[in-house]
Order: structure tokens, then C-alpha cells, then sequence
């Protein structure tokens, strides 16, 4: 398939795709008139990297998980850099999520002493 059904295919822009090929993330064969030619491993690894793109994750750490596919396997995430991948992410989630609650903590504590009688909701009750 060309660039454009390849875009469309997987939901990006023909832009996004010249990017990941220009990173190493995604190669292009050429076809007699030089037009990019990709098959279907190419959409698979595409939608492996709009996937952690979507959930967070940079198109560098993207790079084990596609590299993965490439060595044949079912899944991105079948392979153990992309498992170390998937546990750092973590570890950087959680660490945000404590400075998030220290920082929800000193902001309630003001509201507190600025408003004795306001209730305070939990932010887990939506």
C-alpha cells in the first residue's frame, strides 16, 4: 500500500508517517517510481505507536516495542526491553501522581484556613 492508504488506514497523517520513517521507527520500501511502499506488518507497527503515543509514552520509547514486532513477535510488548519499558513509565506515573497529591494536599490545607466551613470534596467521587 502507498503512504495515503497507509495514513488512512491507520488513522495519521502522511506527515506522521515521513516523521517515523525519518526516526527510524517505520521503513519504506520504493517502488519503480519512487513512491514509499508498505504492507501490513508497516499498519501493525503504526497502530503499535499511535497506541503508546496516545497513553503517554515518547516515540522513543516506543522504539523497543516496534522493534519487537519486527523480530517476529505477536505483540510489542512480548520482549523484555519493552517490559523495562512499561515498569519505568510506571515508576514516572507514580512519581507524578505523589507530587499531584502533595501539591492537592497544601492546596486543601489553604482552603481549609481561608474557609473553615467549606467541605472539601474527594477528588475519587467524581
Amino acid at each position: 500500500m502507498r503512504i495515503g492508504e497507509l495514513a488512512e488506514r491507520a488513522g495519521v497523517s502522511t506527515r506522521s508517517l515521513r516523521y517515523y520513517e525519518k526516526q527510524g521507527m517505520l521503513t519504506a520500501r520504493r517502488d519503480a517510481n519512487g513512491y514509499r511502499v508498505y504492507d501490513e506488518s508497516d499498519l501493525e507497527l503504526v497502530r503499535e505507536i499511535r497506541a503508546l503515543l496516545t497513553v503517554g509514552f515518547t516515540l522513543e520509547d516506543a522504539r523497543p516495542f516496534v522493534e519487537c514486532l519486527r523480530a517476529g513477535n505477536d505483540t510489542g510488548d512480548a520482549c523484555p526491553d519493552s517490559v523495562a519499558v512499561y515498569r519505568r513509565k510506571l515508576a514516572e506515573i507514580d512519581a507524578e501522581i505523589r507530587l499531584l497529591w502533595q501539591r492537592r494536599q497544601r492546596v486543601a490545607a489553604q482552603l481549609t484556613r481561608a474557609c473553615p466551613g467549606c467541605v472539601l470534596r474527594d477528588f475519587r467521587e467524581g
